[in-house]
């Protein structure tokens, strides 16, 4: 009896993009020993009967924000129950390579995750408490001791490394002095020898810090000039890793500067770039195709480019609890309410009680919806710049204490609202009659009237609507685009207002239901490729790869539907609800390391006390 586990009867892609072939796997050691067609059941310690089902690598997920769940909840099992086996941390410039940096009074983990992931304060303050090591070694070390689930392999953050050599105030107050920017440089490149895959940046206008002192402050990484980024990915560039980046949407000429460094051709040797996000936005149809051409461009001949934009493989549904949401920041207006403490719900209703708000805020809506001028061509184009969206048929009401209002627009409830005020009308129940009456009867638009339910319900008014990706077949394109990769799904982040746990389940289900090959080809998207760029141990079934495997119910998949299978519930690891996804019958099966974590139908004994996943390096 040479090996641990025989997987017999399935039919393996492997992540080249080949055709399925029958085959049987075998395990021994945490790693594939044998492959082949009818391998010998008595040479093996379990045999697992797989006929009937799909067996493919471990799923990656390029950009998750997993470093603060896996200090809660090391088993990750909202990533593992999806077949998501290797996840990719420390993104958007923020992670925990550095421990909590609790010094002079910050708390940088609280303040940098707050705004910019949407984690409860309480939360993040039991995360920072457990990051207790000081160095990037270490921190790898702690990864290693913890019960993992799926493998972790942590980017370092540049917004953690300016405050570990400037601090948090000075960080975001001025520039690095010269010894500051070597030791900036010398830390970076101690984390490549150690084995970090890349490095994380971050130009996104949305990301804005959480402590009191610095509510107008955006996060670390956005105050470093050029020559600070040049520096620092010249070390990237030289050992081979990765630099995720956000674009600067408010400044064209930086963005595009700064996605040049990918460039063979200018900086002597190509960079490998990832950078967020190619998504087909509601608000402006030109965002896809600028970013899909610009892609494109980079990793021409001309440009020498290693360069992959990020695409997600669900429509960018957001959930907004009241005001709050990650793309509200966006507008300076209902920033002002998101700066408040999320509990401080008397903050809020004195900033909508303020007549001078609600007339800009007023303004605000209304722009461009009517008259003439550029704002109106814009909106009649597609062509705004605006996240957030300004149009009630769009926000679709999930949870409200007027349960009649659940699943209903907002423009269903405001036409309600203007029939009940009218001659005659009448309140659909005790509860809309009573909503209304708060309401008041002196709304004079929409705008003022979705300032008045905020004023009124404030956070237990729960919505959510479609930013970007409402058609599936370009949401496929974009998958499948060469230039791009798969991932965006923000997994342990934006615990309430996003759910993309289930993102490469999305993307399989939409290849299987054009074509075997077609899904054959997502498979390699979501494995070998992923895996080859960041330069790890994952995403291949090869003898001698990492026995990380995952079972699929080729029926259910294609049946699956992401969008259906949203779920808001409790967590007690995190003490808060959180939004998170159920694709329960279609993962038959995900063993990490050869160890069987998921059975199809719930987590194996000892998932979360026994260690099966790594903190992967790169060699």
């Amino acid at each position: 009896m040479h090996w641990d586990l025989l997987i017999r009867g399935a039919r393996v892609f492997d992540g080249t993009g080949g055709p399925g072939r029958m085959l049987d796997i075998a395990v021994a050691d945490g790693r594939v020993a044998a492959e082949g067609i009818d391998l010998p059941a008595e040479a093996a310690r379990e045999v697992h009967d797989a006929r009937g089902c799909w067996l493919v690598p471990g799923l990656l997920d390029i950009h998750t924000h997993e470093d603060l769940e896996v200090e809660l909840e090391p088993g990750l099992p909202e990533v593992v129950r999806h077949g998501t086996t290797t996840v990719v941390a420390g993104n958007c410039s923020i992670g925990l390579a550095f421990g909590n940096q609790r010094r002079d009074g910050q708390d940088p983990i609280v303040d940098c995750f707050a705004r910019v992931e949407n984690i409860p304060k309480p939360v993040l303050a039991k995360a920072a408490d457990r990051a207790t090591w000081r160095t990037t070694g270490a921190y790898l070390e702690h990864l290693d001791g913890l019960p993992l689930g799926a493998n972790i392999t942590p980017l370092l953050p540049h917004s953690m490394l300016r405050i570990e050599v400037m601090g948090l105030e000075d960080s975001v107050s001025r520039d690095p002095t010269e010894d500051e920017r070597r030791a900036m440089v010398a830390l970076l490149e101690r984390a490549m020898e150690e084995g970090y895959p890349g490095f994380s940046t971050d130009s996104l206008p949305l990301h804005f810090l959480a402590a009191r002192a610095h509510l107008g402050k955006r996060i670390p990484t956005q105050y470093a000039r050029f020559d600070e980024y040049r520096a620092l990915t010249d070390v990237v560039r030289r050992h081979d890793r990765v630099w995720q980046m956000t674009p600067a949407t408010d400044d064209a000429a930086l963005t595009l500067k700064l996605m040049f460094l990918t460039s063979g051709r200018l900086y002597g040797r190509p960079l490998k770039v990832t950078a967020l996000a190619a998504l087909d936005t509601v608000n402006n149809r030109a965002t896809r195709r600028r970013a899909t051409g610009l892609a494109k461009l980079l990793n021409t001949r001309l440009v020498d480019g290693r360069f992959r934009m990020q695409a997600l493989a669900a429509p960018f549904r957001i959930w907004s609890e009241g005001a709050v949401s990650p793309l509200a920041e966006g507008d300076p207006l209902m920033r002002r309410l998101i700066e408040t403490e999320l509990e401080d719900r008397e903050a809020r209703r004195r900033i909508l009680e303020d007549p001078e708000y609600v007339e800009a805020f007023r303004e605000m809506w209304a722009r461009g919806k009517s008259g003439f001028g550029v704002a109106r061509l814009q909106r009649l184009l597609r062509l705004e710049d605006a996240f957030l969206t300004r149009d009630l048929a769009d926000m679709i009401v999930y949870r409200s204490p007027v349960p009649g209002w659940e699943g209903h627009s907002l423009a269903t409830v405001y036409a309600r609202y203007l029939a009940w005020r009218g001659p005659g009308g009448a309140a659909a129940d005790a509860d809309e009659q009573l909503a209304f009456e708060a309401l008041g009867r002196g709304l004079r638009d929409d705008g003022e009237f979705f300032l008045a339910l905020l004023r009124h319900f404030d956070r237990d008014l729960y919505w959510h609507y479609v930013q970007a990706n409402r058609d599936p077949a370009v949401i496929k394109r974009l998958l499948l685009e060469p230039a791009l990769l798969p991932g965006f799904n923000d997994s342990g982040a934006h615990v309430t207002n996003m759910a993309f746990y289930d993102g490469n389940l999305r993307a399989l289900a939409l290849a299987l239901a054009e074509s075997e090959a077609v899904f054959s080809r997502m498979v390699g998207r979501l494995t070998r490729e992923p895996a080859e760029f960041f330069g790890l141990d994952a995403g291949r079934i090869d003898v001698g790869s990492r026995a990380d495997i995952v079972l699929l119910n080729p029926q259910s998949l294609e049946a699956y539907d992401g969008e259906a299978n949203v779920r808001y519930q409790y967590r007690p690891a995190f003490e808060c609800h959180q939004l998170v996804n159920r694709s329960d019958g279609v993962v038959a099966g995900v063993w990490v390391g050869g160890r069987q974590l998921w059975d199809g139908a719930g987590f194996t004994a000892g998932f979360g006390r026994d260690r099966a996943g790594r903190a992967l390096r790169v060699a």
